[in-house]
């Protein structure tokens, strides 16, 4: 279960993706949560998903 709060989710996925995870791709099909509801969330406080550093910007 991901967290609900848009600057807690930020800091856990950025959290997994660094230590656990080449991409947000394999997080989200690891965890079976939907790539879109994250992006979408996370936009909604200002971050974009940046491939090249695997992280919310």
């Amino acid at each position: 279960m991901l967290p609900k709060d848009p600057n807690i989710l930020l800091s856990y996925i950025n959290l997994k993706l660094r230590d656990f995870y080449d991409s947000l791709d394999s997080l989200c099909d690891d965890l079976d949560v939907s790539k879109n509801d994250i992006i979408k969330t996370l936009d909604s406080i200002g971050y974009r998903y940046d491939e090249k550093t695997n992280q919310f910007k």
